[in-house]
């Protein structure tokens, strides 16, 4: 297991927090408000509805008869150490300490952007930005991405939500984050972990030494770590399903690509491009060798001409296996307009109005997707052929990158936990997967040809 939890753990460390970029007419705090209210449906924020929307700080929720107790009951709706929970294990209530760090400080000398301690580029996503007036008395904006930057603003629903006659719809009325609903959930995660309007990681903040952006729901939430119970709403009981965690997996691949989309077309039509963020970044940021060792030249280009770098598919190459499961002809158009966009991006100066459409319309046909999914139910058959497509596409995949094949790997290690809750585990291919993960360790280093054969040594060890 070790390969897997330190490559989770980079992971989470490097995908933590976003920056903001670009300029508005609105305050940065208004525009964040904006952005997540846009992204997650929740009702609008204090400064859209009014002073009685307040961020009232995680310290409304951490007394002991509330969320911070020390060990979890089973006699309550909620865990009740949720609190103890995020303030000892979750990285994100230190991701305003990130901002203290050299390598913060230096990044925000080479953009220029001040103090990062107080910049809004770094502070829409390592904090929980707000103006003082949607600020309660013991609101502390140092103690990072806490309660409220995922569950909304607190003042109207924290003394409603703890009556016993309290309705989970009721208190989404009154501002709370409807993360029970998975579409909702993956949405709110991928305002940083992706990027919404205002709040982008772009190819300036990578060159100064921002990490790049990859996210996967489910295994993100294994190692967050959870400190909830999946339950319906309203419900005492978890919900009866023992493979919940390929349903999580893949609402959150189609919001991932979905809003993907939608980055691509703000930033077609944005002031600057070529995004070089769009495009698979180790076609260039990779260890050299000499020609005959390459891969790479090896491989070829197909009909992308050499030294154009190509759009990242990663965040479709994977999902595509349950898209098609799902709806054949959506996915099937979804896959023809990729094509579209992929050979638009490669371009690098194409009709830019013409990539934004295209782009919208598969994020149109991937919201398609989403509603398919939401509620889809999987039997450990099924996980198990689901599985076994992937590692099948093990030298389609490969080639196509190493995120593509950080995606794949992730996916294939939600799928193969999500099966061990159903049946008896299988220690070989466990094995197998730790060794996928360790071939990413270094992703200039990244090899298809071993990955893929990697991925055929994991197809020989599925089962049901």
């Amino acid at each position: 297991m070790g390969a897997m939890a330190n490559f989770r753990t980079a992971s989470l460390a490097a995908l933590a927090v976003a920056l903001m970029a670009g300029a508005s007419t609105r305050s940065p705090a208004q525009d964040h408000a904006a952005a997540l209210h846009r992204m997650t449906g929740a009702p609008p924020i204090a400064q859209e509805r009014g002073a009685e929307f307040k961020y009232l700080g995680p310290g409304s929720c951490s007394a002991s008869a509330c969320h911070g107790g020390i060990q979890p009951r089973d006699t309550t709706k909620v865990l009740q150490n949720e609190y103890s929970t995020w303030i000892v294990q979750d990285r994100h209530s230190r991701a305003y300490t990130v901002l203290t760090q050299p390598l913060a400080k230096r990044m925000a000398r080479i953009l220029k952007i001040g103090d990062p301690e107080s910049a809004q580029r770094c502070l829409v996503c390592h904090a929980l930005s707000v103006t003082p007036a949607q600020s309660g008395r013991k609101f502390d904006i140092s103690e990072g991405v806490s309660c409220e930057s995922c569950h909304g603003p607190s003042s109207a629903w924290l003394g409603p939500h703890v009556q016993a006659s309290a309705k989970h719809a009721d208190m989404v009325r009154l501002g709370l984050v409807d993360n029970k609903n998975l579409v909702a959930r993956s949405e709110r995660c991928l305002t940083c972990h992706l990027g919404a309007p205002g709040m982008e990681v772009d190819h300036e903040m990578l060159a100064a030494g921002h990490p790049d952006l990859t996210f996967e729901l489910d295994s993100f939430s294994s190692i967050e770590p959870p400190h909830w119970v999946e339950k319906a709403s309203d419900s005492r009981e978890p919900i009866d399903d023992k493979l919940l965690g390929v349903r999580i997996w893949s609402v959150g691949q189609a919001v991932q690509l979905r809003q993907s989309m939608l980055r691509l077309a703000r930033r077609a039509r944005g002031k600057v491009w070529p995004e070089y963020t769009e495009m698979d970044c180790f076609t260039c940021h990779h260890s050299l060798t000499k020609s005959e060792d390459s891969w790479r030249q090896q491989e070829g280009y197909d009909d992308r001409r050499p030294g154009n770098p190509p759009y990242n598919p990663a965040r479709y190459v994977v999902f595509r296996h349950v898209a098609r499961v799902a709806d054949p002809p959506t996915t099937a158009e979804l896959e023809h307009s990729l094509s579209e966009i992929d050979a638009l991006v490669a371009e690098l100066q194409p009709d830019r109005a013409v990539l934004a459409a295209r782009a919208e319309h598969a994020a149109a046909l991937a919201g398609h997707l989403t509603t398919k999914l939401q509620d889809a139910r999987y039997t450990r058959t099924e996980t198990a052929q689901l599985m076994r497509e992937i590692a099948a596409d093990g030298d389609a995949i490969s080639f196509q990158g190493e995120r593509a094949a950080e995606q794949a790997t992730m996916a294939l290690d939600s799928l193969y936990l999500a099966s061990a809750n159903q049946g008896p585990a299988n220690p070989e291919l466990r094995q197998s997967l730790d060794e996928m993960y360790k071939l990413l360790e270094n992703p200039s280093a990244y090899s298809a040809p071993k990955f893929a054969a990697q991925m055929k040594k994991v197809s020989a060890k599925i089962r049901e």
